[in-house]
């Protein structure tokens, strides 16, 4: 389900206009989050790390509004809830796209999407699964501790996804740290936005996900 918003009401109208002129209207940061309790989590529990920090930050896009806002053909849509259009890697050191259901329980959520990756890591292709506009785009470098990143884009592609990415989770002062680099069209948030989400995020990372 979505809802469209009165651009002309809308607290935004002005920001809207402005940066949706933009032949790139994307801007982003890299943060570093604490997430020593999810590691410690999925260790104890014997699940994947991987889920589970993607699991909490698709909860943490679905409570901040902003990232369920979408352009469709010049107006602007406030989606019920947002869904995964994840990387996946296979061994063989190529990956494919997957699309994953977002669930609030991360039990449901774990069951869906391991379907999904052993699905995509038994093709050869890039795009086995199809997905929608209600996604965010994310991505995997497990190898990488990067401090900024920067992602291929196609500019005659009208595009208002979200584009998230998880680097490498290292060891620091006895605490698990991992990169994240988060991109998102201007037209729809400010970095105020994207505060919101990390802070949600990293409270989040603190918490047991709720099974």
């Amino acid at each position: 389900m979505r809802e469209k918003i009165d651009i002309n009401t809308w607290i935004r109208k002005d920001h809207f206009e402005f940066f949706n002129t933009f032949e790139e209207p994307f801007f982003g940061v890299t943060v570093d989050v604490d997430c020593t309790a999810t590691y410690q989590e999925a260790k104890e529990k014997g699940i994947s790390f991987f889920l589970l920090y993607l699991h909490k930050s698709l909860l943490a896009a679905n409570r901040t509004e902003a990232f369920k806002y979408r352009i469709i053909d010049g107006e602007v849509w406030k989606f019920d809830s947002v869904n995964a259009a994840t990387t996946i890697n296979r061994p063989n050191g190529t990956f494919g796209f997957g699309y994953m259901d977002f669930f609030s329980q991360f039990e449901d959520f774990k069951i869906a999407a391991g379907k999904e990756i052993e699905k995509v890591q038994q093709t050869t292709g890039l795009i086995p699964s199809s997905s929608g506009e209600n996604v965010i785009h994310y991505s995997a470098l497990p190898w990488l501790n990067f401090s900024s990143m920067s992602h291929a884009r196609k500019f005659s592609f009208n595009d208002s996804c979200p584009k998230i990415s998880f680097g490498k989770c290292r060891d620091e002062q006895g605490s698990k740290i991992m990169p994240v680099s988060i991109h998102v069209n201007h037209a729809l948030m400010d970095g105020f936005h994207v505060s919101q989400f990390v802070d949600e995020y990293q409270a989040l990372l603190k918490q047991k996900a709720e099974s």
